[in-house]
C-alpha cells in the first residue's frame, strides 16, 4: 500500500504515478488547514453581507444576475450540485476518477476556494475507502470547469449519484454509510468550488501522459530492433549530427539507439560490404521524429503538473476579496492533449512505415513478407495491412479538438476549450499505436530469424528472448491475432523497456521528468 502526503501546489509527476497504485492511500499535509479555514471563513462573511458576489448568493452563468436569498444559500448549491449533473456515456474509468479525486482534493487544499476542510475530507475519505464515484465520460467542452463530470463526482459527497464499492455499482448513500463517511452539508460556495475547475480533463489528459511514457520508450525499442533486423547503417546515430542541430529530445535519442544496438554481431557482419548509401527515412530520422515527440510529451507534462497543482475554480478569495476571473477555462490543458496526440499519431506513422519496409523484400533484403515460401505462405503481409489501419485511424483522431468552440450558457460562455475531449481521445490513440508497435516488434524479431546465428545487439537480444516467450517464430502461416494482443499487453505494461537488462544512462533519459 503506497502512502502519499500531498502538499497542495506542489505535486509532482512522480506522485501522480504513484497516486494509481492499487490501494494508494492520500493525505494532505495539516499545514494547508489554516489557509482552507480561513478561505471559508470569508466565504461564510460574504454570505451573510449584503453584497451581491457571484456563486455565493446569485445564480450561475448567464443567470448571474439572479439574487438569492439568505435562507436558501444552501439549497442553491445542491440545486447547483444536481441540474449539472447530465452526463452521457460510458463510466470514465475507476483509476481516472481516483486522479480526478485527489486533483480536486489538492486544489481545494491551496486555500483559495472558499471550502471548508470538511468538504476536501470526505473527497480524501472517497478516495481512501476505494469509493469511486460513477462518472459519465461526455459532456463536457472544457470550459466555465469540467461542470457534468465534476458533478456526478461530487454527488456523493452529499449521499447522492452512483459509485464503484467493492466491485459493485450502487447509489451512493448505502456505499457511505458502509465505510462509515458522513455525507457534507454543502454551504455557500462548496457546491460551485466542486464542479468548476479543469480536473476531470487534467486527470484524462495525466493518464494519457504516463501512458504515453510506456509506449515511447517500447516504441524506440522496436525501432532498433528494426534497424538490426533491416542491416541499417549506424552513420545517421552520430552524436555529432544531432549536437549541431540543437534539439535534445533528438540528442536524447539518437544516445538511446546507439546504446541499444552497441555490440551487434549483426551490424558488424555487414559494415564493409554494404553498398546502400543512404537508408530510407523510416530508419534514418528516427532521432529526428522520436526526438521531436518527446519533446512534445515533456512540454506536455510541464503544462499538465502545474494544472495538477492549479487552483481553477471561481470565483477566489485573495485575503478577503473574491474575484471572479477564467481560471475554469482548460485551454492549456486542450493544448497539452492535441499535442500528445500528434505525439502518438506520429510515433504510430514512423512505426508503420518501418513494418512496411520490413515486409518489402527490394528495401529491407529479407524474403518477402518475411516468410521462408511466400506464395505458399503470405507471412506478415496482413499484419501489416493492420497496423496501416490503425495508423490511418489515428491520423483522424489526432485533428486538434481544441480549434472547435460551440458557444453555451446562452452565449455567456462564447468560447470553450474542448479540453476533456481532447484528452479523452488519447486513450484509443494510445491503444492503436501500442497495437502498431506490437506488430513491429514481432516484424522485426521474424527479420532477425533470417540473420541467424548471427547474434542482434545484447540489449536487444534480451527484448527477443521476451518477445520470443510469447510469440514463436512463424515459418508457416497461423493466425498472429493471440501473438499481436501478447505482444500488446506487454508494450502497454511497460515489460518491453524492463527487457533491457543493464542501466543505461541514455535510455532513462528518455523518461519524463
Amino acid at each position: 500500500m503506497t502512502a502519499l502526503q500531498i502538499n497542495p501546489g506542489q505535486l509532482t509527476l512522480a506522485q501522480l504515478r504513484a497516486s494509481l497504485a492499487e490501494g494508494a492511500q492520500l493525505r494532505i499535509d495539516p499545514a494547508a488547514a489554516a489557509g482552507v479555514a480561513a478561505s471559508a471563513q470569508w466565504v461564510r462573511r460574504a454570505a451573510d453581507g449584503e453584497a451581491a458576489v457571484y456563486g455565493v448568493n446569485t445564480g450561475f452563468g448567464k443567470l448571474a444576475n439572479q439574487r438569492i436569498a439568505h435562507a436558501d444559500l444552501a439549497r442553491l448549491q445542491l440545486n447547483l450540485l444536481r441540474s449539472h449533473a447530465v452526463g452521457v456515456g460510458e463510466p470514465l474509468e475507476p483509476r481516472v476518477v481516483r486522479l480526478v479525486l485527489l486533483l480536486k482534493a489538492a486544489s481545494l487544499a491551496r486555500g483559495y476556494s472558499g471550502v471548508r476542510q470538511e468538504v476536501i475530507d470526505v473527497l480524501l475519505a472517497l478516495y481512501n475507502q476505494g469509493i469511486t464515484p460513477v462518472i459519465p465520460c461526455q459532456g463536457s467542452v472544457g470550459a466555465s470547469g469540467d461542470l457534468a463530470p465534476l458533478a456526478h463526482l461530487s454527488l456523493p459527497l452529499i449521499g447522492e449519484g452512483e459509485v464503484l464499492f467493492k466491485g459493485e455499482r450502487m447509489p451512493a448513500a448505502p456505499a457511505l454509510k458502509q465505510a462509515g463517511i458522513a455525507p457534507v452539508k454543502l454551504s455557500a460556495k462548496e457546491g460551485l468550488a466542486l464542479i468548476n475547475g479543469t480536473q476531470v480533463s487534467t486527470a484524462l489528459a495525466i493518464d494519457a501522459l504516463l501512458a504515453c511514457d510506456r509506449l515511447f520508450e517500447a516504441a524506440v525499442i522496436s525501432g532498433a530492433l528494426t534497424l538490426d533486423a533491416a542491416r541499417g547503417s549506424d552513420g545517421p546515430f552520430d552524436p555529432r549530427i544531432h549536437a549541431v542541430r540543437g534539439q535534445p529530445g533528438q540528442i536524447a535519442c539518437a544516445a538511446a539507439y546507439r546504446a541499444l544496438m552497441a555490440g551487434s554481431d549483426i551490424r558488424k557482419s555487414h559494415l564493409e560490404n554494404d553498398d546502400r548509401v543512404q537508408d530510407p527515412y523510416c530508419l534514418r530520422c528516427q532521432p529526428q521524429v522520436m526526438g521531436a515527440c518527446l519533446d512534445q510529451m515533456r512540454h506536455a507534462a510541464q503544462v499538465l503538473v502545474r494544472e495538477a497543482n492549479a487552483v481553477t475554480d471561481n470565483p477566489l478569495v485573495f485575503e478577503g476579496e473574491l474575484v471572479s476571473g477564467g481560471n475554469f477555462h482548460a485551454e492549456p490543458v486542450a493544448l497539452a492533449a492535441d499535442g500528445l496526440a500528434l505525439a502518438i499519431a506520429e510515433i504510430g506513422a514512423i512505426t508503420e512505415r518501418r513494418i512496411a519496409m520490413l515486409v518489402d523484400t527490394v528495401v529491407s533484403r529479407l524474403p518477402p513478407f518475411l516468410t521462408p515460401e511466400p506464395g505458399l505462405n503470405s507471412g506478415f503481409m496482413i499484419v501489416h495491412v493492420t497496423a496501416a489501419a490503425l495508423a490511418s485511424e489515428n491520423k483522424s483522431l489526432a485533428h486538434p479538438a481544441s480549434v472547435d468552440s460551440l458557444p453555451t450558457s446562452a452565449n455567456q460562455e462564447d468560447h470553450v476549450s474542448m479540453a476533456t475531449f481532447a484528452a479523452r481521445r488519447l486513450q484509443p490513440m494510445l491503444k492503436n499505436t501500442a497495437h502498431i508497435v506490437a506488430i513491429e516488434l514481432l516484424a522485426a524479431a521474424q527479420g532477425i530469424e533470417f540473420l541467424r546465428p548471427l547474434r542482434s545487439a545484447p540489449e536487444l537480444e534480451g527484448v527477443l528472448r521476451l518477445l520470443r516467450s510469447v510469440s514463436p517464430a512463424m515459418m508457416q502461416d497461423r493466425s498472429l491475432a493471440r501473438d499481436i494482443e501478447a505482444v500488446h499487453h506487454l508494450v502497454a505494461a511497460g515489460d518491453i523497456g524492463h527487457a533491457i537488462e543493464s542501466q543505461i544512462p541514455e535510455l532513462l533519459a528518455l523518461k519524463l521528468q
